[in-house]
């Protein structure tokens, strides 16, 4: 069901995806010889009426520990209560529950290496159990059309890009990961942070979306690193990166309000500057810095980007830009199919400086360096930067320090077919540090 109550309401790329997803859920119900009844409004009164339409006995679902989801849930059992309904919720959502990772005053940890370090003592999470091979049909009750609920973009339809990188639903997942597993987790450790390498898992809209569960994959990449131990550090890294997630997840359990308020309280009176012409150049991959240009086109046209170049380009628009990193956060929260409650507005605060565990803060990316570095042939731009493709590798990452006759042969007329960068290097981060210097004296 949908509850539009239920925290924040998806950006437009998660909706798609949420829609592929329930049809996908619902064609492998149904070859079960189940059926996925859809209903939308509060959960409360949803649900306690198909479980008496249904005479279901009793209720179950996966808990979120987020405050709007536990309120929910709160009103759902006492309402299915009335009825005499029995009603269970499972932690699948996470590793472990936050109240298992306290300090000693009862606060959840804000450093992510004791935080990880007091998870992996907890031993290995429960198994998750299969998926039932053969479902009871139940009385035919009214579901809605999944059209009616108009998730999916239509004029225009924008998302063709979406369409071509991503098959949503729980057997492309499980494919996903077992492709990993056997193919890019033996590189993962160097390979993760080359935009211009296939490095990464691609899992996180996935388990945004509750297709594959945390504990899945925790089994999953445990056996493959006992079957073969040459995966042990690849593994060892890929579980450190399910546990930012379990970090960022916590996070937002103890700060229901993460995507609007600072952590760190110093930063309240930090001097962000309004722009909306240098914000909108940002967000279409015009600012004149080829890996950031890269990063966002990629996003526009697939709905992710590369986890190294999320760092690079929002670091960018927070220190370089001085925009609020509010305003990042929900370009994110809108564009991305990973777009997750915990992690976008966490990994964004960490950028910033005015999140957890976010020394150094005052670090500033320089975004030719990183390219030059994570992606030194120029492939990923490249791909996403196509008008830039024929400068050589020394200059791709630089186009302004390329000679009149380079940019020529190459096709490339910097202010015309590409701009010219939005904001000088040197002179950006000169006035970042000026501006974190105040927050520290304060």
């Amino acid at each position: 069901m949908l509850d539009e109550t239920a925290g924040r309401a998806p950006g437009g790329a998660a909706r798609w995806w949420l829609a592929q997803s329930l049809r996908a859920l619902g064609a492998e119900i149904a070859a079960r010889g189940g059926s996925l009844i859809l209903r939308k409004g509060p959960a409360a009164g949803v649900i306690p009426e198909e479980a008496r339409e249904s005479g279901a006995r009793a209720v179950y679902w996966n808990g979120i520990a987020q405050a709007p989801h536990q309120a929910i849930e709160r009103r759902l059992e006492a309402a299915l209560a009335k009825l005499g309904v029995d009603s269970q919720s499972f932690p699948g959502d996470l590793l472990v529950p936050p109240s298992a990772i306290r300090n000693k005053e009862g606060r959840g940890l804000r450093v992510f290496t004791p935080f990880w370090r007091r998870v992996l003592s907890l031993g290995d999470p429960p198994k998750p159990l299969p998926a039932p091979k053969q479902l009871r049909p139940g009385p035919k009750i009214v579901s809605d059309r999944l059209e009616s609920w108009q998730l999916a973009p239509t004029k225009p339809d924008w998302a063709g890009g979406l369409r071509e990188r991503w098959t949503p639903g729980e057997a492309s997942a499980r494919a996903r990961l077992r492709d990993f597993l056997k193919t890019i987790a033996r590189g993962y450790a160097g390979d993760r942070d080359r935009p211009d390498r296939v490095g990464t898992s691609g899992l996180s809209p996935h388990l945004r979306f509750g297709e594959l569960s945390p504990r899945q994959v925790w089994h999953a990449a445990r056996f493959a690193a006992a079957e073969d131990a040459a995966l042990g550090p690849g593994i060892e890294k890929f579980l450190s990166e399910l546990g930012w997630r379990e970090f960022c997840r916590h996070l937002l359990h103890d700060h229901p309000d993460l995507a609007t308020e600072n952590l760190q309280t110093n930063f309240d009176g930090f001097p962000w500057q309004s722009d909306g012409k240098v914000l909108a150049a940002w967000q279409r991959g015009r600012t004149g810095y080829p890996i950031v240009d890269a990063g966002l086109r990629e996003l526009w046209h697939t709905g992710v980007m590369h986890n190294r170049v999320r760092m690079v380009v929002a670091s960018f628009l927070v220190k370089h830009l001085l925009i609020d990193w509010r305003d990042g956060e929900a370009w994110f929260w809108d564009t991305l199919v990973d777009a997750d409650a915990g992690s976008n507005p966490a990994n964004w605060q960490w950028v910033a400086g005015c999140g957890a565990d976010a020394a150094p803060y005052f670090r500033v990316f320089n975004p030719q360096l990183q390219g030059e570095k994570f992606d030194p042939d120029g492939t990923y731009v490249r791909r996403w930067v196509p008008e830039l493709q024929g400068l050589p590798a020394k200059l791709i990452h630089q186009p302004w320090q390329a000679t009149p006759n380079e940019l020529a042969s190459a096709g490339v007329t910097l202010g015309k077919t590409y701009p010219q960068p939005i904001v000088d290097h040197a002179r950006g981060r000169e006035r970042a540090l000026s501006a974190y210097a105040k927050i520290r004296k304060g």
